[in-house]
């Protein structure tokens, strides 16, 4: 079974969903056998390198909200985060594009190590949400690729090059083709499930789709033993 799911950095709903989704993933037997992809999904693509404005300052005019309103907002946002057992210093982030972190996931997963790619993911929402980093800083990109278990000239060949752009375009653009507006979105199976889920519902829906899957393997598994078929002693007839 695979889960997919489009996601962003600088979202605290997608960090808070993909603690969720782990917490979930866990809670069910076999679920390390579940395949995991996250997919690129840019807030604001045109965003700078360097944080432009302080948390609360950026919150209050995207929403149009007073700033004590905002801070309310933000605190509420960083206790959901708490809740689950992250450091969420949602207040004190530094606001930059994103393209670089994701192309550095993208990186992580060519190697094929799905636990290389979950450092990478862990470290670099960590870096924002609980070190309040730039994610457009590249000497920190190398150092967090680096750490994880990536090469260090390679990480730096990336950042130089626009290698790995076009993937987290064409996650973006796949996207825009299915509808999906806002982050986080999980594909679990057939269900489409949009923002950061409880663990309950999460489970709930991953365990639906094992159901409905298994019971389409019974169905042909059924289908085969009494259709008719040929094998080395000869055919039967069903």
């Amino acid at each position: 079974m695979k889960i997919t799911y489009w996601s962003d950095y600088a979202c605290p709903y997608c960090y808070i969903g993909e603690e969720r989704l782990k917490k979930a993933i866990a809670n069910i037997p076999g679920g390390e056998d579940i395949e995991i992809e996250m997919k690129a999904f840019q807030l604001d693509p045109a965003a700078g390198r360097h944080a432009a404005e302080d948390t609360q300052t950026r919150f209050a005019a995207k929403y149009g909200l007073s700033m004590e309103h905002a801070a309310r907002s933000i605190e509420h946002i960083s206790k959901m985060g708490r809740e689950e057992g992250l450091d969420f210093r949602y207040a004190t982030t530094l606001f930059t594009n994103t393209m670089d972190a994701h192309r550095l996931t993208k990186l992580a997963a060519a190697k094929g190590d799905q636990k290389l790619t979950e450092r990478v993911i862990e470290r670099l929402f960590a870096a924002y949400f609980t070190d309040n980093k730039e994610l457009a800083d590249r000497d920190l990109l190398i150092r967090i690729g680096e750490e994880c278990g990536l090469e260090a000239d390679e990480i730096r060949e990336v950042l130089e090059t626009d290698q790995y752009q076009d993937e987290v375009t064409l996650d973006e653009r796949e996207a825009a083709r299915y509808g999906i507006h806002a982050v986080p979105f999980f594909a679990i199976g057939k269900y489409g499930i949009s923002g950061a889920q409880s663990v309950e519902g999460l489970e709930a829906a991953i365990k639906e789709v094992l159901k409905e899957q298994k019971e389409a393997e019974t169905s042909v598994e059924k289908q085969t033993q009494n259709a008719p078929m040929c094998g080395p002693d000869g055919c039967r007839m069903g």
